[in-house]
């Protein structure tokens, strides 16, 4: 920081002939440099106002500040002492190492003692005066640990405000920061330095801050610990101001004049433009009088700039360091500097002032017409449906895809969703199913059409499941018994009915409750998008906690009846294509082509592209990877493999032997058909023929079981086909997303609006709904009136200027 020393120099003198002349000049000077310390009072008075209105109500104004920030034991809490004249053991509590601490000094003439008052918690407002020294360090201390119990932590951002009332002070506030430290002392957390290190970064930040960076004078500037640390809140050191602490304790390594020189001007390191602060204090702890204190302190100035001449061969450069050698000289600069930037601050204090009473006031409207509005039935129906429908638009919006709020924050991975829901698993699927993208943090339709595949995949994972041989004789024989040349064929196909209203019926119901989930989270998200979107309705609901409490069960109960209905209507489809009279079970051509080992050749991954970095990639060449155990969990491959009638059948039957005409089947062109020379038989009319031709043929039963267990799985991959591809699918779709697109507000509208005014005011009635707005209404009055008192004591400095 570039400094001035005009303030430092003295009076040219004068002959007894120019003393007559310039009486009247001198006259004119003392009314100037009176009305000038008034105007300086007025504007320290005027912000050191602002400044405890900006504590007490958490006001971001850009005041003028100097902030002290150095290490710990660099001599930031004896500075603070001798800037106040007086010491009050600030030592002793350790202040800088807990909470910050501003020091409002008002210059009083009148106070021949100091008096100190410490702002209240979350007030403006200030305590009683105390005069003893040791009191202040006990508040300091008592108030420190009350905050950090408060809020469980090793330190607090939130400042102690204490003003110091003394006729040796001068007009200047400081804010002491915690001292920086390499590592936390026994028994704090071991993270303190790094709250310490972020805590004074975010004080110091502010470009209307003034840094005052404090360093012993021991420490070469190569070697400096925080030097770094500052040049990253300040990189060209334009607002910093470098006081060297201690700087007795280097005097005696002086003995010419270049190495004083050379030490003093620092360029190497701080750049020509910084010119540092040497300054000694007095290192006796003992207790003096505050006047012997004040002594102490003029004293070791005296004596740094006695060594310097008179200890060092040739003294030093007077002219040009001479004003930055000695508290003194640290003191009245930073008092003019603070002054200064006052004064050139006004202007735009005094605009944002006004901003700020404007917006206090209009806040302070609102909370008036919400409270008038508490008994308005009218305003709250228009407010509340408006602010209904603004919800059912962020619905729609997040259904159709957003990107706003962050996926990060508020999606759910795949395993997130099913932790969360309850359904960690599909029924009757013993794989892991992980669909593409589980990894990503989705919702609302991305979130839904995932589910959707997962579904897709998990049915595909079911296989008909192995039926006994004894379910199988009753099946066949009694199919035989009815005559007809499609036996094997009917048993085949109830079989897989029978398998599939089993085990696809859970995976639907579980289908239902996982994208009702889906939707039931939008109902947060669209709160969170309608907090940052509110030009988008005239509705204010934000303190009416019941009305939206309802409007959330109103919402939920319209997710839990969609997902009632939508697996009455998938299990309604389910009933349909296991019928018996569903021609699923015979209609090779329909999903499978000419022959039982066609497969479903429809590419799942143009339904659900894989957006994410190495997961589920499908081989180039199926044919080439028969031996790769893991392989993705995809709809085509499950299908193939059902296609293909791979399933294992425990207690494989003895190879096949010659059969008759009656239970002939034959294959041709690779498809599964009845054949042979059939003659239909009469039916049979008593169990001991049946039991004869069951006997008989009891060696051609074996090869019977395997072919309707074949004939059976094909059955069942092609029911689940049907099902998955062209029935539930469209169905969940239409059942879920198009009633909460069309006809959701009109639900809602129904269940909150379409009752009688005092069951709707119920909704708007809460113990202590009314004092909360009141309380927070007394809030807003009192930061309008300190607000409107700042800003009249400031448009009284704008007219001194």
């Amino acid at each position: 920081m570039a400094t001035s020393n005009n303030f430092l120099k003295t009076p040219s003198k004068t002959t007894p002939n120019d003393k007559l002349q310039s009486s009247s000049s001198v006259s004119r000077k003392l009314n100037q440099t009176t009305v000038s310390s008034s105007s300086s009072k007025s504007r320290f008075e005027a912000y050191n106002r602002l400044q405890s209105a900006a504590v007490a109500f958490g006001e971001k104004l850009p005041i003028p500040e100097i902030v002290a920030i150095g290490g710990q034991s660099d001599g930031k809490s004896s500075l603070l002492e001798a800037l106040l004249g007086f010491r009050f053991n600030v030592r002793e509590v350790e202040m800088g190492t807990r909470r910050p601490l501003i020091l409002q000094m008002v210059h009083d003439p009148t106070a021949l003692d100091p008096r100190c008052r410490f702002q209240e918690e979350d007030s403006e407002d200030y305590g009683n005066p105390i005069v003893l020294s040791s009191e202040i360090a006990d508040t300091i201390k008592s108030r420190t640990d009350a905050m950090l119990k408060k809020t469980k932590t090793a330190v607090s951002a939130k400042p102690i405000v204490m003003r110091a009332e003394y006729a040796h002070c001068p007009n200047l506030t400081i804010i002491d920061t915690p001292g920086f430290v390499l590592k936390a002392k026994k028994g704090e957390p071991e993270s303190t330095p790094e709250e310490i290190l972020s805590m004074v970064k975010s004080l110091a930040s502010p470009p209307h801050r003034i840094l005052v960076f404090l360093q012993q004078s021991s420490v070469e500037w190569c070697s400096s610990l925080w030097l770094d640390t500052i040049r990253e809140i300040d990189p060209t050191l334009r607002r910093t101001l470098i006081v060297v602490s201690k700087f007795d304790n280097r005097l005696k390594e002086f003995t010419e004049r270049w190495e004083v020189d050379r030490y003093l001007s620092a360029s190497g390191y701080l750049g020509d433009n910084t010119q540092p602060f040497f300054v000694a204090l007095p290192k006796e702890r003992t207790t003096v009088s505050n006047d012997e204190f004040r002594r102490q302190i003029s004293q070791v100035d005296s004596d740094v700039v006695r060594h310097l001449k008179e200890n060092v061969k040739g003294g030093y450069d007077e002219e040009k360091y001479k004003s930055h050698i000695g508290f003194g000289c640290l003191r009245d600069f930073l008092e003019s500097e603070l002054q200064k930037r006052y004064k050139e601050a006004a202007p735009a204090t005094l605009a944002l002032l006004e901003q700020r009473c404007s917006e206090v006031t209009a806040q302070l409207s609102i909370m008036d017409s919400k409270l008038q509005a508490t008994s308005d039935v009218a305003y709250l129906r228009r407010s509340s449906m408006l602010f209904a429908s603004s919800i059912c638009n962020h619905m729609g919006a997040l259904i159709d895809g957003a990107a706003d709020p962050d996926p990060e924050q508020w999606g759910k991975t795949t395993e997130e969703e099913k932790s969360e829901s309850g359904m960690v698993s599909w029924p009757g699927v013993m794989a892991g199913i992980k669909p593409p993208n589980s990894s990503l943090r989705l919702y609302g339709g991305a979130a839904f059409e995932r589910v959707m595949h997962e579904f897709r995949c998990a049915a595909y994972s079911v296989e008909c499941p192995p039926v006994s041989r004894e379910k199988v004789a009753n099946i066949i024989l009694a199919h035989a018994g009815r005559g007809g040349g499609r036996g094997i064929t009917e048993a085949a196909a109830e079989i897989a009915r029978a398998a599939a209203k089993s085990w696809l019926a859970p995976l639907l119901d579980t289908a239902c409750e996982r994208l009702a989930f889906v939707l039931r989270n939008l109902f947060d998200l669209a709160m969170e998008k309608n907090q940052h979107h509110h030009f988008d309705y005239t509705g204010d609901m934000d303190g009416y906690v019941g009305f939206q409490a309802a409007l959330r069960r109103s919402y939920n109960c319209f997710i839990k009846d969609l997902a009632k209905q939508c697996k009455q209507l998938v299990r309604h489809h389910l009933d349909s294509v296991t019928s018996p009279y569903s021609q699923v079970c015979y209609d090779t051509d329909i999903l499978f082509g000419t022959g039982p080992n066609s497969t479903f050749k429809t590419s799942t991954a143009s339904i659900c592209p894989d957006l994410s970095d190495q997961e589920n990639i499908p081989p180039e060449n199926n044919n080439n990877n028969n031996n790769n155990k893991d392989q993705e969990t995809t709809p085509g491959k499950l299908l193939k493999a059902a296609g293909e009638a791979s399933m294992t059948v425990p207690e494989t039957p003895s190879p096949d032997q010659p059969r008759d005409g009656s239970f002939v089947i034959k294959k041709e062109n690779g498809n599964i058909i009845e054949g042979g020379a059939r003659k239909r038989h009469a039916r049979i009319h008593n169990n001991q023929v049946l039991t004869n031709v069951v006997s008989q043929n009891s060696s051609q039963l074996g090869s019977t079981y395997n072919e309707i267990c074949a004939l059976a799985a094909q059955h069942f991959a092609r029911i689940r086909e049907v099902l998955v591809e062209r029935s539930v699918t469209s169905a969940l779709n239409s059942g879920f997303l198009t009633p909460c697109r069309e006809r959701l507000m009109v639900a809602l509208g129904l269940d909150l609006f379409a009752v009688n005014d005092e069951n709707f005011m119920d909704m708007f009635v809460a113990p202590g709904a009314i004092d909360i707005l009141q309380n927070e209404r007394q809030n807003l009055h009192k930061r309008q009136k300190i607000l409107h008192s700042c800003l009249t004591e400031f448009k009284s400095v704008a007219r001194s200027l």
